[in-house]
C-alpha cells in the first residue's frame, strides 16, 4: 500500500480509537459543525478524520483502501495527498454552505468527501475498469458508476432521504477533484 494511503488510514484508525479512550472529546472538538458556536475552523480539514461508528470507519477506509492506492500509485505522494485534501476541503465548503442555507445543526464526521473526490479521480485515470454494485450486483465501467452514484447523491441530498447522511459533502467531494484535475494541475 502507497505511504499516505496508509497514513490517512492510520490517523483514521487512531482518532476512531481515541474516542474509547477521550469519550466524545474528539466528536466535539475535530468533527465539522455548521458557522455557529461549536464550529471551529480547523474543523474544515479534522472532520474527515472522524467517523460515526465502526462500519462507517470501514466503509471508508475500504474505499480510501481501493481507490486512493491506485491514484497515488499513478499519481505519487505529494499529488494525491494534496488532491485528497482539496477534496475533503471542497467537501466541507459545500457541506457548510448546505447547512447554513437549510438552517441545518448537526455535526459532519467521516473522510467521505475525500474519497467520493478519489472515486471521481480513480474514474478519470481508470476509465475503462469495472466496478460492481452490491445491490444488485451490476458490473460497470468506472466512470459510469461515478456519474451514477453522484446523480444518487444529489437525489438523496434534494429530497433529504437517508437524513444525517451529508450528500452535499460527498458531491463537494465530487466537485472539488473535478475542478481539480480540470484546472489545478499542471498540464504536461
Amino acid at each position: 500500500m502507497p505511504p499516505v494511503t496508509q497514513a490517512l488510514i492510520l490517523i483514521n484508525v487512531i482518532v476512531f480509537f481515541s474516542e474509547g479512550v477521550l469519550g466524545q472529546l474528539p466528536l466535539a472538538l475535530l468533527a465539522l459543525w455548521p458557522f455557529g458556536e461549536n464550529f471551529m475552523p480547523w474543523q474544515v480539514f479534522t472532520y474527515g478524520f472522524v467517523h460515526g461508528g465502526l462500519t462507517h470507519l470501514l466503509v471508508n477506509m475500504y474505499g480510501l483502501y481501493l481507490f486512493g492506492s491506485d491514484v497515488e500509485r499513478v499519481w505519487g505522494s505529494q499529488r494525491f495527498l494534496t488532491y485528497y485534501i482539496v477534496c475533503v476541503l471542497s467537501a466541507a465548503a459545500l457541506q457548510l454552505v448546505v447547512t447554513t442555507l437549510t438552517g441545518a445543526y448537526y455535526p459532519t464526521v467521516g473522510a467521505s468527501g475525500g474519497i467520493f473526490g478519489l472515486l471521481y479521480a480513480f474514474a478519470r485515470l481508470f476509465p475503462q475498469r469495472r466496478l460492481i454494485l452490491l445491490f444488485p450486483p451490476i458490473p460497470m465501467r468506472a466512470p459510469v458508476f461515478v456519474a451514477m452514484y453522484g446523480i444518487l447523491e444529489l437525489v438523496l441530498g434534494v429530497t433529504g432521504t437517508q437524513e444525517g447522511v451529508a450528500h452535499f459533502a460527498h458531491l463537494g467531494g465530487l466537485a472539488g477533484g473535478y475542478l481539480y484535475m480540470r484546472f489545478g494541475r499542471r498540464r504536461h
